[in-house]
């Protein structure tokens, strides 16, 4: 058995060798989505949907834990079916919406142009954009000047004007996130648990927001629960409060957040959405989770309030971290309280930069990673060096 709370500079299949059977709680990572992106040869090497890897998941995964894989939108298929096909069971799918993907598209009409060696009209100029992830998405603030100026130009030949507005691309705006579980080994997950601690979801370690909502399942002086509502329930029930929203298989970025609440409006008390009506500044509710203390924020005032919105900074990433595809601390956190019990262990078998380990240590998870590059260890052992020292965030 490797030490927990460590970052080991080795291939995940060979690593994870060396983890005894059923020695994790939980798996959150983010693989190559096997797109080639930026040239990286990590990219390209087939290895998400290699299933050897996902066995080898499931082998040191603990009955009934849950991995949490990300994947890209044309590719996430693959990596879905080498999972099950491992002996996963698939339990849901969770969409990540962000706002500040920048799309990829090729200009057909500007290629048919090029093709016919015909000289396009400037009609006029503007700074050039990027951003930065696996389907477009810079988590750190939108897109970014990359320097330079992009001149924009109308069609020159008849052909190029036919096509002129076409494209081969949309604007990336969502990662799928795979949910998946170990076959439990009792009968029950009553059972399960009890004696893995593993086989549930953290629902209420994950509630969005703070409003006290009021169900009406339960008869005065009964322990039973059933499913009336508010309008059904007859005389003699009266309801539970609970704190916060169920949490949701949709995850929200603040860009994201605020695109859902211009489109949505503003919930009046007994009016109803007001369309059309720009909503005021956003402000956050806040909701401690029972163990960590973790402050999960949830943005009112608009449709946004039902999801998680995960918010990032620049500071988070660290100085000199040049790894392309960070995801927000603020995101991971909330993923691996989702699926990873108090004091549990979280293994991240395509460690990166070291964002599952940074957002363990900021909600008092174990974890244990693995990372093949040297460059991005060095930089994941001076981010979590920072995250012991709260300095990172």
């Amino acid at each position: 058995m490797l030490e927990i709370n460590k970052i080991y500079n080795i291939d995940c299949l060979e690593g994870m060798k060396l983890l005894d059977d059923s020695s994790v709680d939980s798996i959150v990572t983010d693989p190559p989505y096997e797109l080639g992106f930026m040239g990286k040869k990590w990219d390209s090497t087939g290895i998400a949907y290699n299933v050897d890897v996902w066995r080898e998941c499931l082998r040191v995964l603990k009955p009934g834990g849950h991995l949490l894989a990300f994947g890209g939108t044309r590719t996430y298929h693959r990596m879905a079916c080498a999972i099950e096909d491992a002996g996963f069971e698939i339990r849901d799918q969770i969409q990540w919406l962000y706002g500040s993907g920048f799309p990829k598209s090729h200009d057909i009409s500007k290629a048919i142009d090029k093709k016919l060696g015909a000289e396009r009209e400037v009609i006029s100029r503007k700074k050039k954009l990027q951003s930065y992830g696996y389907e477009g998405n810079n988590v750190y603030g939108g897109d970014v000047d990359r320097g330079g100026i992009q001149e924009i130009t109308a069609p020159s030949t008849n052909e190029a004007k036919q096509w002129d507005g076409w494209g081969t691309a949309l604007k990336p705006a969502n990662e799928p996130i795979v949910l998946a579980r170990k076959p439990i080994s009792e009968k029950t997950i009553a059972e399960n648990v009890l004696k893995w601690g593993t086989g549930g979801l953290n629902i209420d370690g994950c509630r969005i927001g703070t409003e006290e909502i009021k169900t009406y399942g339960k008869r005065k002086g009964e322990g039973v629960s059933l499913e009336w509502s508010k309008y059904t329930s007859p005389e003699g029930y009266e309801g539970g409060i609970h704190q916060g929203r169920f949490p949701a298989n949709v995850i929200l970025d603040e860009e994201a957040g605020k695109m859902l609440d211009e489109q949505s409006g503003i919930l009046k008390s007994g009016g109803g959405n007001k369309a059309n009506k720009k909503p005021p500044a956003r402000k956050s509710q806040v909701i401690p989770t029972k163990d960590t203390g973790e402050i999960w924020e949830q943005n009112s005032g608009g449709a946004s309030r039902f999801f998680y919105c995960a918010k990032a900074s620049k500071k988070e990433r660290g100085e000199g971290n040049n790894h392309p595809t960070v995801k927000p601390v603020s995101l991971i956190k909330y993923l691996v309280t989702l699926v990873t019990p108090p004091d549990g262990v979280c293994l991240d078998p395509f460690m990166g930069s070291g964002t599952t380990a940074v957002a363990c240590i900021k909600i008092n998870r174990n974890f244990i990673g693995f990372e093949l590059d040297p460059a991005y260890c060095a930089i994941a052992e001076e981010r979590i060096k920072k995250a012991k020292q709260n300095k990172l965030f």
